[in-house]
């Protein structure tokens, strides 16, 4: 019954993308024809980079979503890496697009501001963000709510919340485990998540409210990759009324914190408290509230996954365990002899668990990339990047890419040791420029922190489980292990 279920959602997925082409294709013919028969300025020697457009209206979505479904995803990049290069003309998801695999070209686009590059989601995606949303808007407001985010999420202050949310919600979740059922991590891992991030962002406790905001938003990120359509009855339609339910819920928030007078006296709790002091009154409650529902998705989606997929590969490697575990444990002892707490500089500064995370982020590709429009013909390389195009910056292939990794393919956590990322072209799990993630430090605590506790408190067996790449990467079977309490100190 299960394999069906995914079944009919593949079919689901591939059909709604076909028609979304067409109907998007449909209404702006005009103006994609016109694009499409453009050349490039006699004022540049650069041309379009080879590749070609497919198929009338639906281009190569069918097959990049085939491929994406597939075990090896990157193999519709590759293929067009081999006959045209790291830099190729397509047509997908409704829009000619210019497809990056080149680490530097990728950057490029990463580091321009808006007047040569804004994002570009489908239309669903935008219709439940909203206008106001920090991943669709652009200039000083993006800057702004990005920077107070930013300054926030780095602060030692959030991360010491943070690191006494994890351990409290990681100890509560393991306390209810048993040895005699199996225990689904990726299920584990974002009610984790979700509930740390959303403490911090609007200090909303576990509780009746956080079920029932809980609820709301898996309503609501359902129709994330829905088909583009909202009347009653829709997937885009119940989303977005789920949407309204959250909101409410933010507002009251908002409105409690302002009757309380207290926030310009104190040190701020939350992000919805970092916006709230802000003085330019450009940040409205709605832009706000709007806002903190789009927070949330990495605390249902990308933080829960990155632990789950740690878990994965630790599974399968079992060298990496082993380093990763005695490095955990031999932690642990020095606390306890110290008698002092775990703090958040503790679990950062553990450098082969860092490595894991890292390693992780670099085969799992949790963000296979990002997709920007050009505001105006821009060139990089040689190459041509014409106005209204899209340009789809493809992490995945630079982090696969044997010309960058050896054995790329190998879970080798090893490889990073001793190495400064931070400053590598060939590295974004995270995005970059202006629109880099703000809570990319956050990812990296939480993660350290629940390994740190599963590995210092179970052993376990792993289950036979597949990774799925599409639309969202996660595990198949929701990664089911077998647990047994550590009776031993390593």
């Amino acid at each position: 019954m299960m394999e069906n279920m995914i079944s009919s959602l593949w079919i689901i997925v591939l059909v709604t993308a076909i028609v979304f082409c067409i109907i998007f294709l449909c209404s702006k013919s005009k103006s994609k024809h016109s694009s499409l028969r453009s050349t490039p300025s006699s004022k540049t020697s650069c041309q379009l980079p080879l590749g070609t457009l497919g198929w009338p209206f639906v281009g190569e979505t069918i097959e990049f979503i085939s491929c994406a479904c597939s075990d090896r995803p990157e193999s519709f990049m590759d293929r067009r890496r081999r006959m045209y290069g790291k830099v190729f003309k397509s047509h997908i998801f409704g829009t000619p697009t210019i497809v990056s695999t080149d680490a530097e070209v990728s950057r490029f686009v990463l580091q321009s501001d808006a007047k040569a590059f804004v994002p570009f989601y489908p239309k669903s995606l935008t219709e439940l963000m909203g206008k106001s949303s920090i991943l669709l808007i652009n200039g000083s407001l993006q800057r702004k709510i990005h920077g107070l985010v930013g300054s926030f999420f780095k602060s030692p202050h959030l991360k010491n919340q943070i690191t006494r949310d994890m351990q409290s919600y990681v100890q509560q979740s393991m306390d209810k485990w048993r040895d005699d059922q199996p225990i689904f991590i990726q299920d584990e891992t974002k009610n984790i998540a979700f509930q740390v991030l959303v403490k911090a962002l609007i200090s909303l406790n576990p509780g009746e409210e956080m079920k029932i905001l809980k609820k709301l938003f898996q309503e609501f990120i359902l129709g994330l990759m829905s088909f583009p359509v909202k009347v009653p009855g829709s997937q885009l339609y119940r989303s977005l009324q789920a949407k309204k339910g959250m909101v409410k819920i933010v507002h009251k928030i908002i409105q409690s914190k302002r009757n309380s007078g207290m926030i310009s006296s104190t040190v701020p709790k939350d992000v919805v408290d970092v916006l709230l002091k802000d003085a330019s009154e450009l940040l409205t409650d709605d832009l706000i509230a709007d806002n903190m529902i789009d927070m949330m998705i990495p605390g249902e989606d990308s933080v829960p996954v990155l632990m789950t997929l740690a878990i994965k590969y630790l599974s399968d490697y079992p060298a990496a365990l082993h380093q990763l575990t005695g490095e955990n444990m031999k932690l642990k002892r020095l606390k306890a002899q110290n008698g002092k707490p775990l703090v958040w500089s503790d679990y950062l500064s553990l450098p082969f668990t860092q490595s894991v995370i890292t390693e992780t982020l670099r085969m799992g590709n949790i963000i296979i990339g990002v997709m920007r429009k050009a505001m105006k013909n821009v060139e990089i390389k040689g190459y041509l990047i014409p106005k209204g195009w899209c340009v789809f910056a493809y992490f995945r292939s630079v982090h696969l890419d044997e010309n960058h990794y050896d054995w790329p393919y190998q879970f080798n956590p090893w490889r990073w040791q001793n190495k400064d990322i931070s400053s590598s072209y060939n590295f974004t799990p995270f995005g970059g420029g202006q629109r880099l993630c703000p809570g990319l430090d956050l990812a990296r605590l939480e993660t350290a922190i629940f390994l740190h506790h599963f590995v210092t408190n179970f052993r376990w067996v792993a289950k036979d489980d597949t990774i799925v790449h599409f639309p969202t990467v996660r595990m198949k079977k929701r990664m089911p292990i077998w647990v047994k309490r550590r009776e031993d100190s390593w």
